[in-house]
This record gives C-alpha cells, sequence and structure tokens, in this order.
C-alpha cells in the first residue's frame, strides 16, 4: 500500500487530498496518509475532511509517508523537495518546479543520486483535449496561446510567467520534441507590466525556436475574460485546443475555404488524472510525463521572459 501526503493545505492542496482521498477508493493500492500545513487549524481541517492524520510539519510525517505532493508555495519548493528527497520520498511538485534555475538543478542531481522520482505538475499535460489534438500534430510551425482570467489573488508570490504562462510553455517544448525538432530557443521578445501586485502581472511574449518553429504567448491574471486556448499551425491545418472547455477543433482547406471539424473529446480531470499517472509511475518506478528536466526547461524560458521584461524596464 503506497502512502501519500500532501504539503500545503491551500486551494489546490485541498484538491490533492480530495483525489487522493477518492483514488484510494478506486485503486486500493493507496492511501492518503498525511495532510500537512504550518497552520495546524487548517491541516486539521482538510485532513479530517478527507480521513487522514494533520501534522503542522514536515518532519513530523515523513515516516508516516512513501511519496507526496508538493503544494506550497513555489519559494518553498527547493527546500521541501530536498527534505523528502533525501529522507527516500518520491515527489511530485507543482510548477513551477522552483523559484531559480539553481534550484531546479539541485532538485535533479539530488533526484537521480537518491533515485528518487520527481514528477512536475505542469496540469495541462493531462488535459484531454491536448491529449487527443497530441495523435494530430506534425511539425508544427506556428503556436499561439491564451491563457488570461481575473485577479484571484493566488499565485501572487511569483510573476505571470511562473504563475500561468509557464503552462503553455511546457506544453510547446513538449509538442516540439515530440515532433523530433531542435525545441532550444532562438530569440526572446516580450513586454509585459505590473497592474495590481509588485510582480509581473500581463505579458506577451514572441519565442523563435532553432527548429524554425515560433510561438506567441499571451498571459494575464488581471482581464476581465477568462480563456485557456492553443491555435497550433502547421501544414495545411491549425488545431484549436480550449483547455477551459476541454474541446477541439481543426481547421483545414477545401476548396479555397476553411472547413471546420470538430472532434470529440472524451472529457476526465486533468488533476485526478495526473495524481493517478505520479502514483503509477511510484509503483512501476517509471519516468513520469513529466520530468524535472522538463520542469527546469520550461523554467528557464519562463525566467528569460520575466528578466528580459524587467530589464527593459530599467
Amino acid at each position: 500500500m503506497l502512502k501519500v501526503g500532501v504539503v500545503g493545505a491551500g486551494y489546490l492542496g485541498q484538491h490533492h487530498a480530495r483525489l487522493y482521498s477518492e483514488l484510494s477508493a478506486e485503486m486500493q493500492c493507496v492511501k492518503l496518509a498525511a495532510v500537512i500545513d504550518s497552520d495546524p487549524a487548517r491541516a486539521e481541517e482538510i485532513a479530517s475532511k478527507y480521513g487522514c492524520p494533520s501534522f503542522g510539519t514536515l518532519e513530523s510525517a515523513l515516516d508516516e509517508v512513501d511519496a507526496l505532493s508538493i503544494v506550497a508555495p513555489t519559494t518553498f519548493h527547493h527546500n521541501i523537495a530536498l527534505k523528502c528527497m533525501n529522507a527516500g520520498k518520491d515527489i511530485l511538485v507543482e510548477k513551477p518546479i522552483a523559484a531559480s534555475i539553481e534550484e531546479a538543478d539541485e532538485m535533479i542531481r539530488i533526484s537521480g543520486k537518491t533515485g528518487r522520482i520527481v514528477q512536475v505538475g505542469h496540469l495541462e499535460r493531462f488535459n484531454p483535449a491536448l491529449i487527443t489534438a497530441a495523435k494530430m500534430f506534425s511539425e508544427p510551425c506556428f503556436f499561439e496561446s491564451e491563457r488570461v482570467g481575473p485577479f484571484v489573488g493566488r499565485g501572487v508570490d511569483v510573476d505571470i510567467t511562473l504563475d500561468l504562462m509557464i503552462h503553455d510553455i511546457d506544453i510547446v517544448l513538449s509538442i516540439l520534441k515530440a515532433s523530433g525538432c531542435d525545441a532550444s530557443v532562438k530569440n526572446i521578445d516580450a513586454f509585459g507590466t505590473s497592474l495590481i501586485t509588485e510582480n509581473i502581472d500581463m505579458c506577451k511574449a514572441w519565442i523563435e525556436f532553432e527548429c524554425g518553429a515560433r510561438a506567441l504567448f499571451t498571459a494575464s491574471r488581471v482581464s476581465m475574460d477568462r480563456a485557456r486556448k492553443m491555435r497550433v499551425f502547421q501544414s495545411g491545418a491549425y488545431i484549436d485546443v480550449d483547455y477551459q472547455r476541454m474541446e477541439l477543433s481543426v481547421y483545414t482547406e477545401e476548396n479555397r475555404q476553411i472547413i471546420q471539424r470538430t472532434v470529440p473529446v472524451a472529457k476526465s480531470e486533468p488533476l485526478r488524472e495526473e495524481l493517478r499517472h505520479f502514483i503509477n509511475c511510484v509503483l512501476q518506478r517509471t519516468t513520469p510525463l513529466v520530468t524535472a528536466s522538463d520542469g527546469r526547461d520550461a523554467l528557464k524560458i519562463a525566467l528569460d521572459i520575466s528578466n528580459m521584461i524587467k530589464g527593459n524596464k530599467r
């Protein structure tokens, strides 16, 4: 029986706890064994809701678990991850993997040294619309993503590039790599600004890759609209992925007209599938879909965009 814990009982952490509890009934090879939070009352609230012990510190819970979801603020990822891995625990780290490349590199090094599995929580990789679309990609040449929403006060400890845009950066990198393309960055141009927080709240970034593909990213946490979409252009067609609605459309040319075809998507909860995947990777000792190196690659580009924006302001 795999015993899992959740570090961080905030908005997202509570859903990790909920789904581990539900998966324990479904899979019967895993159980939620701990909810950990620096606010003991919050930890107890979530733990009691899902029928497991609560803990006020990570150290007090490590002997009770085999694997953990790290759903704490980004600035704590590195420290918590190292403690878990050095204690022999496998981890799922919410995105971004860390606050800096140096921290991510050390996490990768310790993972190799200890033999621990590290999966990074790039949730959209488990979105059924993207999974369905992945079968249709063929040498994509241009990506256009939009990830915007109203201000809700979460994720404000980091720039919007690390809070939201990093999802789409990771997806583009994964598509290019799967296509056999050189996903190294050739050039970046970006603009962004702070509107509500002290960090970058909205951003547009243009990226050119060595393979010749290009991508235009838009991200905002101060929009009146709400959208999570990506369009992927390739020879003879473009594919429209709506992550929010879990819908997929393909547009092709016929007789000098654009024809739209809606592709059926079997909807599921991406976070549930992500946690199921993590459980199976730990039990079977297999490589996660989103590795620590994948998380580092997306982080590097997101940080480069932020640094360019901040440098331009100076």
